[in-house]
């Protein structure tokens, strides 16, 4: 898959691009609706011979909109999001930087500068996008925006228990614990990217050592507690527990949130590589104990309710 990162104005032409079909939209999450779209346009796409595309935005449109200041929390961060949909199969994807001068661009202008430019003569959308200045261009209004040559497929609304599938979904079960429920959303187990750095290595001094991860600031974090997960490290992937949060028992920094993975069957030095926690299962809140003994004990019984999520015995 080819990415390209555009600006406006750009500077490429429809002279040198490829006849394209190609599905947009922000996608945060790439969960079950957003596939739904961009394996639409994949398919329109091999059908009619042109190239798939997916084209898309950086950073969210609340940053310029709303002018935050505080950092937006992705269910995708955008390298994350690369991954997902090069998963798909796609040929290219166009990350579109927004800023203020996109967000006054006219519809009209959208379309000229950012579809008909780059050669795209099929738009495969969800029937909720919008575009252009204060989002006045909508898949009600487009055909009046497009010229005869590009066609356009509005994906309708994706229900999972008569509900939409949608990002704020997704982010309402995260926050909740009910990381299945964002599973079945997503399609994929819900996940986060980082660094193994050096903790104050207490778990291995209780018999629980744990690799501690560095938590990025963009990623979107589900509740507080502990979890049953999975983690991939290298190419291997392992079963173990997780803890997110402050460490109440020791320090209570409620200013820095800690990622503490115990890995089940695992005594390898780790420090400094990347690894990617698959979050599978809510076990229980953070808590504070007593003394160190309290801990254990409940530390052993969140083993044995992740190892029989897992259905593993040693």
């Amino acid at each position: 898959m080819e990415v390209h990162s555009l600006v406006y104005p750009h500077h490429l032409t429809k002279e040198k691009q490829l006849n394209t079909a190609a599905a947009i939209g922000f996608f945060d999450g790439v969960h079950l609706g957003h596939q739904a779209v961009i394996e639409r346009a994949i398919r329109i796409a091999k059908k009619t011979e042109k190239k798939s595309a997916v084209i898309t935005f950086d950073p969210h449109p609340s940053v310029v909109l709303q002018n935050k200041q505080d950092t937006v929390r992705y269910i995708t961060p955008i390298e994350e999001k690369i991954k997902q949909i090069e998963s798909l199969g796609v040929d290219y994807l166009y990350i579109i930087r927004f800023d203020k001068q996109l967000a006054n661009l006219s519809p009209k202008a959208f379309i000229e500068h950012f579809i008909e430019a780059i050669h795209i003569t099929h738009i495969v959308a969800g029937f909720d996008f919008t575009f252009g200045h204060k989002g006045s261009g909508n898949m009600d209004n487009i055909h009046d925006l497009i010229n005869d040559e590009t066609e356009v497929t509005t994906v309708g609304r994706l229900d999972l228990n008569n509900e939409k599938i949608s990002s704020t979904r997704i982010r309402k079960a995260l926050g909740q614990g009910e990381i299945e429920e964002a599973e079945r959303l997503l399609g994929r187990p819900y996940s986060l990217t980082g660094e193994v750095i050096h903790g104050d290595k207490r778990g291995r001094t209780i018999g629980y050592p744990t690799a501690n991860i560095k938590i990025e600031d963009y990623y979107y974090l589900p509740r507080i507690g502990v979890y049953a997960v999975e983690i991939l490290v290298g190419t291997s992937v392992y079963y173990g527990m997780a803890n997110l949060g402050y460490n109440p028992t020791f320090s209570d920094d409620r200013e820095n949130t800690k990622l503490e993975v115990h890995i089940f069957n695992f005594d390898e030095n780790i420090y400094g590589e990347k690894v990617m926690v698959y979050w599978r299962k809510y076990i229980r809140d953070e808590e504070k104990f007593s003394g160190v003994e309290e801990l254990i004990d409940k530390l052993t019984e969140d083993e044995v309710k992740s190892r029989q999520f897992f259905s593993i015995n040693d």
